[in-house]
Protein backbone atom coordinates (compact mmCIF):
# COMPACT_ATOMS: atom_id res chain seq x y z
CA UNK A 1 0.00 0.00 0.00
CA UNK A 2 1.74 3.39 -0.84
CA UNK A 3 0.83 6.87 1.07
CA UNK A 4 -1.59 8.11 -1.38
CA UNK A 5 -3.85 4.72 -0.96
CA UNK A 6 -3.35 5.06 3.31
CA UNK A 7 -4.37 8.43 3.07
CA UNK A 8 -7.24 7.66 1.17
CA UNK A 9 -8.47 4.55 2.64
CA UNK A 10 -8.40 6.53 6.27
CA UNK A 11 -9.42 9.86 5.31
CA UNK A 12 -11.65 9.43 1.95
CA UNK A 13 -8.80 11.87 -0.28
CA UNK A 14 -5.28 12.16 -0.97
CA UNK A 15 -5.25 15.49 0.24
CA UNK A 16 -5.05 15.93 3.84
CA UNK A 17 -5.48 19.74 3.89
CA UNK A 18 -9.24 19.01 2.46
CA UNK A 19 -10.25 16.98 5.35
CA UNK A 20 -12.39 18.45 7.85
CA UNK A 21 -10.71 18.25 11.39
CA UNK A 22 -13.78 15.80 13.08
CA UNK A 23 -12.95 13.44 9.98
CA UNK A 24 -9.00 13.97 10.68
CA UNK A 25 -9.69 12.76 14.03
CA UNK A 26 -12.19 10.01 12.76
CA UNK A 27 -9.04 8.68 10.34
CA UNK A 28 -6.44 8.67 13.04
CA UNK A 29 -8.56 7.01 15.55
CA UNK A 30 -9.13 4.15 12.77
CA UNK A 31 -5.49 3.82 11.74
CA UNK A 32 -4.95 2.97 15.54
CA UNK A 33 -7.06 0.45 15.67
CA UNK A 34 -6.05 -1.22 12.81
CA UNK A 35 -2.16 -0.40 14.17
CA UNK A 36 -3.53 -2.83 17.31
CA UNK A 37 -5.20 -5.16 14.91
CA UNK A 38 -2.22 -6.11 12.08
CA UNK A 39 0.28 -8.43 12.81
CA UNK A 40 1.57 -7.80 9.43
CA UNK A 41 4.73 -5.85 9.85
CA UNK A 42 4.80 -4.26 6.91
CA UNK A 43 1.40 -2.92 6.87
CA UNK A 44 1.93 -2.07 11.02
CA UNK A 45 5.48 0.14 10.09
CA UNK A 46 3.24 1.87 7.32
CA UNK A 47 0.58 2.73 9.97
CA UNK A 48 2.68 3.74 12.63
CA UNK A 49 5.05 5.99 10.04
CA UNK A 50 1.46 7.58 9.06
CA UNK A 51 0.42 8.15 12.51
CA UNK A 52 4.10 9.49 13.51
CA UNK A 53 3.66 12.48 10.41
CA UNK A 54 0.33 12.99 12.11
CA UNK A 55 1.62 13.28 15.38
CA UNK A 56 -0.51 10.67 16.95
CA UNK A 57 1.88 7.59 16.52
CA UNK A 58 2.01 5.34 19.83
CA UNK A 59 5.73 4.99 21.74
CA UNK A 60 7.81 2.35 20.00
CA UNK A 61 8.03 0.09 22.46
CA UNK A 62 4.14 -0.56 22.71
CA UNK A 63 4.26 -0.77 18.39
CA UNK A 64 7.30 -2.88 17.26
CA UNK A 65 8.46 -5.95 19.21
CA UNK A 66 12.19 -5.83 18.66
CA UNK A 67 14.88 -3.68 18.09
CA UNK A 68 15.40 -4.05 14.94
CA UNK A 69 11.81 -2.82 13.93
CA UNK A 70 12.54 -0.23 16.58
CA UNK A 71 15.78 1.24 15.24
CA UNK A 72 14.14 1.26 12.09
CA UNK A 73 11.08 3.26 12.93
CA UNK A 74 14.03 5.80 14.57
CA UNK A 75 15.86 6.29 11.59
CA UNK A 76 12.20 6.69 9.94
CA UNK A 77 11.62 9.67 12.32
CA UNK A 78 15.38 10.92 11.93
CA UNK A 79 14.98 11.62 8.12
CA UNK A 80 11.52 13.00 8.55
CA UNK A 81 13.33 15.39 10.63
CA UNK A 82 15.91 16.17 8.87
CA UNK A 83 13.50 16.82 5.93
CA UNK A 84 11.59 19.09 8.07
CA UNK A 85 14.63 21.06 9.69
CA UNK A 86 16.01 23.93 7.46
CA UNK A 87 19.48 23.56 7.01
CA UNK A 88 21.33 26.05 8.88
CA UNK A 89 24.62 25.74 7.88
Amino acid sequence: MNFDDQIRRYFGTSNLAAVPPDALLAGIEHMQVDLGLTKDRGERFALWALLHTLGSAPDLDAVFETETEREAARNFMDLITAQTTPDLH
